[in-house]
């Protein structure tokens, strides 16, 4: 049997693209993480299509497969607590919501309790109220 190589190389190509396309335009945090899941497996598609072209003896590419396959169980593993974090504290999964918990160089914690030594009592009553 004779495997033709363009087939699996075209469907791993088509399966990228749509993959970094979701990746690039989506703005909901689940769908960027199945648009990474479809292009870890447009890699593995290609790993094992030239594993059987190649005729390696070892499997190297079936067998690194498995190990990328293993990765991307714990990258959704892991991605998914994050964006359910996420959505417990801010009640959406939206990535241009994210850029908010982003820290700034210009924030600095230690500002904010200089400013409220300064203050008399009757500001601290007032910003409390």
């Amino acid at each position: 049997m004779h495997l033709h190589l363009a087939y699996p190389a075209v469907l791993a190509v088509l399966l990228f693209c749509v993959g970094l396309y979701g990746v690039l335009a989506r703005r909901n945090a689940i769908l960027v993480l199945m648009s990474v899941e479809l292009m870890l497996n447009a890699v593995n598609l290609n790993l094992v299509a030239f594993d059987v072209w190649l005729r390696d003896s070892l499997h190297a590419g079936q067998a690194l497969t498995l190990f990328t396959i293993a990765i991307a169980a714990a990258e959704i593993g892991i991605g998914l607590a994050i964006v359910l974090a996420v959505y417990r504290n801010r009640g959406s999964s939206a990535v241009d919501d994210l850029r908010d918990t982003a820290e700034h160089p210009d924030d600095d914690p230690g500002a904010a309790a200089d400013t409220d030594a300064e203050a008399t009592p009757a500001q601290k009553a007032e910003a409390t109220a």
